[in-house]
């Protein structure tokens, strides 16, 4: 029987509302009578939704999916893909989700977790895990031949020649279709194949010289019934196209307690096929999936005989077996062993009745052992390779390219290492090869920049790591490399042994001796050969100058210039500090203004002035510290000697550029000319501010300070008790700063002593006049 919303209309309703319902239920018997489902809106009223099961199947798979099930669903739908609907008319239930699914679990199941630590699916059960909610109709698919027209089929006829017809015709109950002008002809249980002719036939008792040609409209429902371990036993009703395999997916599968290999089509008191899903998880053989009939019954037996396989083979998961079946059949139903798997041995725990406990025993993969018969509740456990290499010597860390080597009886460390070579890093050679690399911003300039680009070897360390087979201990065992494998000591050329470890380090990864590590310094400018040189042990700034010829007639060595790596990113990294400090108390100024103003014209001028500190702030986050070392030479224009300098220690990256004697002082800031002038030995700092035009009514007349050619800085502060800056000498290369009053702009006083801040990051006079 079919259900509609016909049957479930009740109570008073006005006669437009009832015209409206007899009409819905007019519309939707004709679509459940021609198979096609009927489909009912969410919230439109009660009766059928097609694609969810009903409330009462899914609340028995929560509850208790090993118990029998209660009012079964009603399935309409076409074709090999089914859509349910519920019989009593209450709002259907979401399908199975995956936290119930996970609920549903066997004993077995929870034994096997307990004993390996991990869980095991059961083989075949993610196939019915995430199904579609719903199954759209099909309604075009091809006919099989051997389909046997019953009851509901709808005939479409076509005669033509002497005959002219085109008529639909349903099926009767009695399996009769009335033909105008020729009357009943049977065609129940006719098969599809033999269907044109069987009606030609009966035509051809009344008509002579016509053709006709008949097909299959819309195809009747039948009734069937899943009923056993399914995850939603039932009555369904589904296209007579429906197979047994699309049943099975429609009711959800067996449930966890369910076989998967003997699943039965009944029809009458016979069962007339068994069907063993393995075959299509396996192989995806269908071919003795079967077409349904009204009535048929499809029996999920419980699950058989059950064992785990785990470890290195291709699918760990829980399988069910027949009997007879084999150790063999087992791994061929998990795909296989795995690539790592040991291949040769095997664990297996087995209850043991009589001792009423588990035993373990193993056995070798060979033959013999795939036909090694298994029993309800074993685990088999396929062990893996270890991953141990038996004769092999490792060289790892500052090498070209770490390695294992084949052991042998005698092999000492120079064996392994016969050649130095093996030992440069391929840092080195990516040096080598983009040595030839050209510059982006030209095309013939080459990259000329000589730096210590790897890490070096540090050839006075070098170690075994040794597992003593007595105490399973790890031993490491020191070793001179350089005397091993250059000078062939034999008290550091050590023998090695099967599994040794023989690591290489880099003077980066232990810090070694200044005087052991590779340094390099750029000299440009007025020096005899400038270029870049490595430092030899304990050299100094003036010990390299004179290795390297000296200084030429023109170097000004006041105004020499030392930039460091090292420093530059110690003063960045404070000027950031600085620059972080100072836009948190602008900020939290801001605020505090803000909240406080009076007027929308106050608030403006605040939020104006916000905008211009983030504009200076951004000016200097732009900037960017030099690394510059105050080398604090003395103002004596005629010492022109190396000895001038400090005898300071280089380190590796320094740059030292001598420039010649500059004929020009700068004066810079809050001057109405701010330009370069010539230098002349008499003119004192006021001198130089007058010919700039003199302050404006901006500067900052008391701070006035003096960005020295040596990197130093001069103010009135370091003037001296009974001088004035303004009566200092100047020196070729000085810049002269007249800074603004930072008083009037009140958000600029943290940055007032420009001069301490210059001196401190190195920022210099360029970067004065780029934040100014």
């Amino acid at each position: 029987m079919l259900h509609t919303p016909c049957s479930r209309m009740a109570g008073p309703a006005s006669a437009l509302k009832k015209a409206i319902a007899v009409i819905a239920c007019l519309w939707f018997g004709a679509a459940q009578a021609e198979g096609i489902g009927a489909v009912v809106a969410p919230g439109a009223g009660p009766g059928p939704t097609a694609g969810a099961p009903t409330s009462s199947v899914a609340d028995s798979a929560r509850s208790a999916p090993m118990s029998a099930t209660p009012a079964p669903p009603t399935i309409v739908g076409s074709g090999d893909q089914v859509d349910m609907a519920k019989q009593d008319g209450t709002q259907p239930q979401q399908p199975f989700t995956t936290e119930a699914e996970s609920a549903l679990r066997t004993a077995f199941q929870d034994f096997v977790k307990a004993t390996l630590g991990r869980d095991l699916p059961i083989y075949g059960e993610s196939l019915f895990r995430g199904r579609p909610s719903t199954f759209a109709p099909v309604s075009d698919l091809p006919v099989p031949a051997d389909y046997l027209v019953g009851t509901g089929d709808e005939l479409v006829i076509q005669a033509w020649g002497q005959l002219q017809m085109q008529y639909r015709v349903t099926v009767d109950r009695s399996g009769n279709i009335y033909i105008p002008q020729v009357g009943q002809v049977n065609v129940a249980g006719v098969p599809y194949a033999d269907l044109n002719q069987h009606i030609k036939q009966g035509v051809g008792k009344y008509f002579k010289g016509f053709e006709l040609s008949v097909s299959l409209g819309k195809l009747r429902s039948i009734q069937i019934y899943v009923v056993g371990a399914a995850r939603q036993p039932g009555a369904y009703t589904v296209s007579s196209l429906s197979s047994l395999v699309s049943a099975v997916f429609a009711s959800g599968g067996p449930r966890p307690d369910g076989s998967m290999r003997r699943i039965q089509l009944k029809r009458g008191d016979k069962v007339v096929k068994e069907f063993d899903l393995y075959d299509l998880l396996l192989a995806g053989d269908k071919s003795k999936d079967v077409a349904l009939r009204s009535g048929d019954v499809i029996f999920i037996p419980a699950i058989g005989n059950q064992v785990a396989l785990a470890g290195s083979v291709n699918n760990q998961a829980i399988f069910e077996l027949k009997p007879g079946e084999v150790l063999g059949d087992l791994l061929r139903f998990a795909g296989g062993l795995s690539t790592t798997a040991a291949g040769h041995k095997a664990m297996v725990e087995r209850n043991d009745l009589k001792q009423k406990s588990r035993m373990v025993d193993q056995f070798m993969l060979d033959e013999a052992g795939r036909k090694r018969p298994l029993a309800d509740g074993d685990i088999v456990n396929v062990l893996p390779l270890l991953p141990k290499i038996g004769n092999a010597i490792t060289l790892r860390g500052a090498v070209a390219a770490p390695f294992r080597a084949p052991w042998t009886e005698g092999m000492r460390i120079s064996d392994l290492i016969p050649d130095p070579e093996i030992l440069i890093s391929v840092d080195y050679w990516q040096h080598v090869n983009g040595a030839i690399l050209v510059d982006t911003n030209s095309t013939t300039k080459v990259l000329t920049e000589i730096k210590r680009r790897f890490d070096e070897i540090n050839w006075r360390y070098a170690a075994i790591e040794r597992l003593d087979p007595n105490g399973l201990k790890n031993q490491l065992i020191p070793f001179d490399l350089e005397k091993a494998i250059i000078a062939k000591d034999a008290t550091q050329n050590l023998l090695l042994r099967p599994g040794d470890i023989v690591t290489i380090f880099s003077k980066a990864d232990i810090a070694v001796p200044l005087a052991d590590r590779s340094k390099y310094v750029r000299i440009e400018g007025e020096v005899a050969r400038p270029g870049v040189y490595q430092l030899q042990p304990e050299e100094t700034l003036r010990s390299l100058l004179q290795r390297v010829g000296g200084l030429t007639s023109k170097a000004y060595i006041y105004g020499a210039q030392l930039t460091r790596e090292s420093l530059q990113l110690e003063q960045q990294e404070r000027l950031t500090e600085l620059t972080d400090r100072l836009e948190q108390e602008m900020n939290q100024a801001q605020r505090e203004k803000q909240l406080e103003a009076s007027s929308a014209e106050t608030l403006a001028a605040y939020k104006a002035e916000q905008l211009n500190q983030q504009r200076y702030l951004q000016k200097l986050r732009s900037v960017k510290a030099n690394g510059r070392l105050a080398l604090e030479v003395d103002s004596d224009l005629n010492n022109n000697r190396i000895s001038a300098l400090p005898d300071l220690p280089l380190q590796d990256g320094d740059k030292l550029l001598v420039p010649a004697r500059p004929e020009h002082v700068l004066v810079q800031g809050s001057v109405y000319n701010q330009s370069a002038f010539l230098y002349r030995e008499d003119r004192s700092i006021t001198d130089y501010i007058k010919l700039a035009g003199g302050p404006t009514r901006n500067a900052d007349r008391a701070d006035v300070f003096v960005i020295r050619a040596n990197g130093s800085v001069y103010n009135d502060r370091n003037s001296g008790w009974f001088s004035s800056i303004g009566g200092a000498r100047v020196m070729p290369g000085d810049t002269i700063v007249v800074p603004e009053d930072f008083d009037k702009s009140s958000w600029m006083r943290e940055l007032k002593d420009w001069s301490q801040i210059i001196y401190q990051f190195a920022l210099g006079a360029a970067a004065y006049k780029s934040l100014n």
